[in-house]
Formats: C-alpha cells, structure tokens, sequence
C-alpha cells in the first residue's frame, strides 16, 4: 500500500476517532446550522424520559473555540464522559449567523456567552443554565467544576 494512502487512512481514522462517544444515535455530533433545533431537543427528551436521564442542551458552533476545547475536555477525561453518559442526554445546538435557533433559545434566559450549558428534566423544564466561563481553569475546563455542575444537575437531586 502507497505511503500516501495508507497515510490517508490513518487520518481518517483518527478523525473518526475523535467524534464524540457520549452524543446519542440521530442526535448532531457537531453543531451544524442545518438541524431543526426543536426537533432534535425533542428527540432528546423523549429519550431522557425514556431513559430516566436529563437534557444537557451545549449551544455553541463550530466557530467556537472553546466549544472545541470542551468536546476534547470531555473525550479526555474518563470521569466527566461517564458522568454524562450515565445521567444525560447530551444535544447540540447551533448558534451562528446561519442560524440562532431563536425560536429554541428565546424560551431560556439568553446565553452569556459560548458554549453556553441548559439542563432540562425530561419534561422539558429547565433545571440550570450555565455559563461555560465559570467551568474554565485557564486554557481548558476544571474537571472538578464540571462534575460538580453535572452531578448538582442529575435527575433526583
């Protein structure tokens, strides 16, 4: 096989390797301007109920860096990826000039900032809005803030 292919193929694959392990089946793995917003909450909710979690809504887009930053956070570390695999769904939600989803957002208070973290219960109400700047420790996320959000947020506290 040509270096250059076989090269090709390892991208790939390491590309494929970082798509996020914690998003659910149908549900964006990205920010993407195209999605219907709504829908994808709702899917996410009748999930949620389904499977006695919650809603972890991550509005951002691909233009965010610090969305960025939080997507590798959680693929780095063990705890936080089981923590909201265990007790979240996770969805996300774009915001961008293509498209603000203001029909979803305009329901919550505004984001202060991005990403920007809404925890609904299964039904649909929210529990939290977090403003991902104070779950930061200097060029990346405090594991020990994040997990406090997370856990102070579950289903039953």
């Amino acid at each position: 096989m040509p270096k250059r292919l076989l090269s090709l193929l390892l991208a790939a694959l390491f590309a494929l390797s970082l798509a996020p392990a914690w998003s659910a089946d149908g549900l964006p793995s990205k920010f993407d301007a195209r999605r219907d917003a709504v829908a994808d909450v709702q899917q996410a909710l009748a999930m949620a109920k389904a499977e006695g979690k919650r809603v972890l809504v991550d509005v951002g887009g691909e233009w965010c860096t610090w969305c960025h930053v939080f997507d590798r956070f959680i693929a780095a570390r063990a705890p936080v990826r089981s923590e909201l695999q265990s007790h979240y769904v996770l969805v996300k939600v774009n915001y961008s000039p293509q498209n603000r989803n203001e029909r979803l957002l305009s329901q919550w208070p505004k984001a202060r900032g991005y990403p920007h973290f809404y925890v609904l219960d299964a039904t649909g109400n929210l529990v939290a809005s977090q403003p991902s700047g104070e779950l930061e420790a200097g060029n990346d996320y405090d594991e020990a803030k994040v997990l406090a959000f997370l856990r102070g947020n579950r289903a039953g506290n």
